[in-house]
Parts: C-alpha cells; sequence; structure tokens
C-alpha cells in the first residue's frame, strides 16, 4: 500500500482552512499535516514538517503573499522540496502567470469539486501539473491571442496606477524613483497601445492584467 501523501494547508481564512483538513482527513491516501496561516509560516512548517504537497493560497493578507512563498518554497529545486498546488478564487491571467512563474506544480480554483482536488493533490506529489478546467482554457486562449507581454515591475507599477496612486504614491510604494516610474509608465503606454492613465487601466481590465 502506498504512502499517503502528506499535506501542509496555506490559508489565512481558519474556516477554509478546517473544511480542508476535514475533506482531506477523510480521505484515503491523504495526511493534513499542518495548517498554516501566512506565508512566512509556511516556510517554516515546510521546512519542518517535510510535506508532499503545499495547498496555497495567493492572498494572505498582510506579510508574504502566496507567490513569494511559493517562490521561495521551490527555489532550491531539489527532489525532497514540496510541490506546491494553487488554491484560491482568483483567476486572473495576472495571477495565474505569477503563480507558474513562481514555480507552482497547479493552480486550481476553490470551486472545484473534491474529487477533482484529491486527483489535483495526487498529481501535484506525483510532480504532474494540474488546472482547473477554467484555467486551463484561458491559458490556451491566452497563447493562440496572447495579449501585451509586461515585466513584472510593469505590471506592479500598473497595478499601483489601477488602485488610483499618482506617480509620487507608486514611488513611494514600490521604493523608485519619480523619473523611474514615469519611464514604466511610458512603455506600459506604448505596450497597450494608450496614451492616458484611465486608458491603461481599461486596456489592462481588458486584457486581464490586474491582480
Amino acid at each position: 500500500m502506498s504512502a499517503a501523501v502528506r499535506v501542509l494547508l496555506c490559508d489565512d481564512h481558519a474556516v477554509v482552512r478546517a473544511g480542508l483538513r476535514a475533506l482531506l482527513s477523510s480521505t484515503d491516501g491523504m495526511e493534513v499535516v499542518g495548517e498554516a496561516d501566512s506565508g512566512e509560516r509556511a516556510l517554516a512548517m515546510a521546512e519542518a514538517l517535510r510535506p508532499d504537497v503545499v495547498l496555497m493560497d495567493l492572498q494572505l493578507g498582510t506579510g508574504m503573499d502566496g507567490v513569494e512563498a511559493t517562490r521561495r518554497l521551490t527555489a532550491s529545486g531539489a527532489e525532497e522540496a514540496p510541490r506546491v498546488l494553487v488554491l484560491t478564487m482568483f483567476d486572473t491571467d495576472a495571477d495565474i502567470a505569477r503563480a507558474v512563474a513562481a514555480g507552482a506544480t497547479g493552480y486550481l480554483l476553490k470551486a472545484e469539486r473534491p474529487d477533482r482536488l484529491f486527483v489535483a493533490i495526487r498529481d501535484a506529489a506525483a510532480g504532474r501539473t494540474t488546472l482547473s478546467g477554467a484555467v486551463a482554457d484561458r491559458v490556451v486562449s491566452r497563447l493562440r491571442a496572447p495579449g501585451p507581454a509586461l515585466t513584472e515591475r510593469e505590471r506592479d507599477v500598473l497595478a499601483r496606477l489601477a488602485q488610483g496612486l499618482g506617480n509620487r504614491e507608486i514611488a513611494r510604494a514600490l521604493f523608485l524613483s519619480e523619473a523611474t516610474v514615469k519611464t514604466h509608465l511610458g512603455r506600459v503606454y506604448a505596450k497597450l497601445g494608450v496614451r492616458t492613465r484611465a486608458g491603461a487601466v481599461a486596456a489592462a481590465a481588458r486584457h486581464r492584467l490586474l491582480p
């Protein structure tokens, strides 16, 4: 009989963690070895508990988000490093791209059926990529008709722009000079084919570039 898949839960909502623990603990071949309510806590627990799979939410309140936690968990590339399966409510192109680039083995939406989650966890433990149907459709559509390719820093600037921040506030938030912010915005405008801040936000929403 094969060993149970050891799963670490990372979600900042206690009710969600409790529901996942109850669901997985009642399933043959699954063992929940711990629960983390932050990215920092997930890193520490993964080091101590050595799970096979970390079930990772993307939005974790204050502190480290799920993307950065994923990046750090998978950075070593070591065989014993846990696989990260993203389980989230967010399915924008930006979220998917960031999670996959950070090293996530799979990307699942919380609306999925429990049996799909079980299969995804087993696939992740085996190193197989798994995506929610809606996410897979979006990835394929994006490949067929790719949108503007923005750098990570350009995405950061665009996200602050969408929040209504001015250049000085964006510079302060990202620890950049105002001149650098203006340079990034100029490149964003050019790539999106717009001339104004409002046009950039509208184009970003249309191309699903905002988290």
